[in-house]
């Protein structure tokens, strides 16, 4: 029986996030989390002869949240261009995930054509020791640059 050793979990804080926007490369330092999702739409297929219910895929759309400590100045940036001149900007960014202790190596993601779903405009919390803000965003697309391998023992 083979399984994943310990030594091969991805650990969550080893990477970084750089956000390309206006053609300039700019690492995200604040970052806490990164999540881009891709959500499969289907609809019903049935045929007759059957009382099954077949799902058919149709489409797909790419959306994504950001956590970053407060202070963070780009999303606020674009926010403020869409603001003043109605002008929706759009960035790339790439998500590096490499713990240097597992055997998997690293991955790298590419998403392109990325524009803000929401964002906080000013934050205040009583309770908060560090502010944070959760960003949403959609993308056009995506592109692996570098992908994890597989492990190279099992237990």
């Amino acid at each position: 029986m083979s399984y994943l050793l310990s030594k091969d979990a991805i650990n969550g804080k080893m990477g970084k996030a750089i956000l390309k926007l206006n053609g300039e490369n700019h690492e995200l330092f604040h970052v806490k989390k990164v999540n881009a999702d891709a959500e499969f739409q289907k609809s019903d297929f049935k045929v007759v002869g059957t009382n099954k219910v077949q799902k058919r895929v149709t489409g797909v759309s790419y959306t994504g949240t950001v956590t970053v400590y407060y202070g963070t100045p780009y999303f606020q940036q674009i926010a403020k261009e869409y603001n003043d001149n109605g002008n929706m900007l759009e960035f790339e960014m790439m998500v590096e995930n490499d713990d240097p202790t597992a055997d998997v190596g690293k991955q790298r993601v590419a998403l392109y054509g990325c524009t803000l779903d929401r964002i906080p405009i000013c934050l205040l919390d009583v309770d908060a020791d560090a502010l944070e803000e959760e960003v949403g965003f959609s993308y056009r697309d995506f592109k692996y640059l570098e992908e994890f391998t597989d492990p190279a023992t099992l237990g």
